[in-house]
């Protein structure tokens, strides 16, 4: 018979590459994941692991058994925080993965208001920009995570949320931030992207750089970026220090302070849509569920 945890064992040696690593990730000794190795091999009666001088490898029996793991994890899962909910969710865990600048604006209220209602259950938070936050999710290592993509972009086959259930949170626009002082800062008015296009830009996470890139060629020239980081505060510091101009969603200038920048109004309009994510089996768990409606409920304020 194959063992849940023989499975998780499994999944982690297939993504760290080897045994030591596994065992660091999973706080045990590299013997004890080799032991559980072995028993779920004799319980497959096949090879999973090619082990090599510098890296274990799945067999193709091994790949396959890692596909479900996935799923079959993540049942497992829902299972037991359904069977902790039913106590009244006294007991139980939500684990969150959030963009920086979500998770610096809208989880922290979330998170306080299911600690204020349901003390008893365990919330944490952990950083990825997507798509690679929505990768960890379907491998299982969180609940829920809050992601986005730009409206004005058609979403590539391989960034498809189909096989997730989707909670809309809220519309991003994104605006100019310009040095204090910039002669396109003056009056108030609306900035025409084209506008820019002589500027120094800073750009942010290598999917934002991507976007700004392809909305600046709409426009018809090609951003010159001197600089690119994904520390929303270095953004605005490097524009307060007139070493060029950036975009930046609305959320993420909510938690920065914008010392010695403007921020202006960018045409064409361009928005990104927030949304969180979870698995279709995790939607039914009390505590995901109660954890979605408090993120919608941030969102809205």
């Amino acid at each position: 018979m194959i063992e849940a945890r023989h499975l998780r064992v499994l999944r982690a040696v297939a993504r760290t590459g080897s045994f030591s690593a596994a065992a660091r990730e999973l706080g045990c000794t590299q013997p004890a994941v080799s032991q559980q190795m072995k028993a779920l091999e004799h319980s497959a009666g096949t090879p999973l692991l090619v082990r090599g001088a510098r890296e274990t490898r799945l067999t193709e029996a091994g790949d396959v058994l890692v596909r479900h793991a996935v799923g079959i994890l993540a049942g497992l899962t829902a299972a037991e925080e359904e069977v902790a909910a039913i106590a009244g969710l006294r007991a139980g865990r939500v684990r969150l993965t959030s963009f920086p600048s979500g998770s610096s604006t809208v989880v922290p209220g979330a998170v306080a208001a299911m600690r204020a209602q349901y003390p008893g259950t365990k919330v944490s938070l952990e950083e990825a920009e997507p798509p690679r936050s929505v990768e960890m999710l379907r491998a299982g290592d969180c609940d829920i995570t809050l992601a986005f993509r730009y409206v004005d972009l058609p979403t590539p086959a391989e960034e498809s949320w189909d096989d997730l259930v989707v909670r809309p949170l809220l519309t991003d626009r994104l605006v100019g931030v310009v040095p204090e002082g910039h002669a396109l800062a003056v009056g108030g008015r609306p900035v025409e992207i084209a506008e820019l296009e002589q500027e120094q830009w800073i750009a942010g996470c290598a999917r934002c750089r991507r976007h700004l890139v392809e909305v600046c060629e709409r426009a018809g020239f090609t951003p010159r970026i001197d600089f690119a980081t994904d520390d929303y505060p270095a953004v605005v510091g490097l524009v307060a220090a007139g070493l060029g101009v950036a975009v930046l969603p609305e959320l993420a200038l909510e938690s920065v302070r914008p010392k010695g920048v403007a921020v202006v109004e960018v045409r064409p309009a361009v928005q990104r849509e927030v949304v969180a994510l979870t698995l279709p089996d995790l939607a039914n768990v009390p505590a995901v569920d109660m954890m979605l409606g408090r993120l919608a409920q941030a969102a809205a304020r």
